[in-house]
């Protein structure tokens, strides 16, 4: 007699390589964005609100006593992308605690067993997705000025790529901090006032405080960065200062909002 070895199971779950694996969870986590409500309730208050205020800024130049001849329009994405950031912020966030509030997080853990893979796609989506549409948004505002002001105001091609490549990098890093605070987290109130106080209420009331370790306090935060990035008036940051601490705090906030997920109960 001779031995006969079992047949490998088709479709062997083991077979399914990573890659894949990851691509069809991406595949789901963009579908289930576009689900949920909130997104475009976010997406819609900051286009009319971005846009709006760059077309009334635009309006104004234009309609000046003294117009500012030459001046680039691109000022209105950088303004405005700085009160707007917290609805994209608010986009990426949701996309990751929304599954905590309906419960809808423990089929997800059934369907993607690998919760590196599910953390690494949820989070490409969310920041991807809050990046690009701030992005467009951003340059919505700014055309939206140049159009009202003309012909005021110029639309240089080359000021417009760095303008919109700072923009995207004040979102992207904004948007990886809320993801990561939202896997800590696992609640959408709790994260929302936490993206709120890091990013816009304690970089402003620190300062002004009168201390000197208050000031070098909020110099550490994501917000100040961020505020240096749009509109740089900020003392003591630099260019290079501001992005390695929202570089910093994006990738701490992922680090913890990663061992979160893979070391604790989805349930609690």
């Amino acid at each position: 007699m001779t031995a006969t070895s079992a047949p490998t199971p088709v479709g062997d779950r083991r077979d399914i390589r990573a890659w894949r694996v990851f691509a069809r969870t991406c595949a789901a986590e963009w579908t289930r964005l576009w689900t949920v409500q909130a997104t475009w309730w976010f997406l819609g208050a900051a286009a009319v609100a971005m846009v709006g205020i760059g077309a009334i800024a635009g309006n104004d130049a234009g309609g000046s006593a003294d117009p500012p001849r030459g001046e680039a329009a691109w000022t209105a994405a950088v303004v405005t992308s700085l009160p707007g950031q917290f609805a994209f912020l608010a986009i990426a966030l949701s996309a990751v605690t929304s599954d905590y509030t309906t419960g809808g997080i423990l089929p997800t853990l059934q369907w993607t067993t690998r919760r590196p893979v599910l953390f690494l796609a949820r989070t490409t989506v969310a920041v991807g997705a809050a990046t690009v549409l701030g992005v467009l948004v951003a340059l919505a505002a700014s055309v939206a000025a140049y159009v009202t002001a003309r012909p005021v105001l110029t639309l240089p091609a080359d000021e417009g790529l760095d303008t919109l490549a700072t923009v995207a990098f004040v979102f992207a890093a904004g948007a990886a901090v809320a993801v990561g605070l939202g896997f800590v987290l696992r609640n959408t109130a709790g994260t929302l006032v936490t993206v709120f106080l890091l990013m816009l209420v304690l970089p402003i009331m620190l300062p002004n405080l009168g201390y000197e370790w208050t000031t070098e306090l909020a110099r550490l935060l994501p917000g100040t960065g961020a505020a240096f990035l749009l509109v740089g008036e900020v003392d003591g940051m630099t260019e290079t200062s501001s992005r390695v601490t929202m570089l910093l705090w994006a990738g701490g906030a992922l680090l913890l909002g990663l061992l979160r997920l893979a070391r604790t109960d989805a349930n609690r």
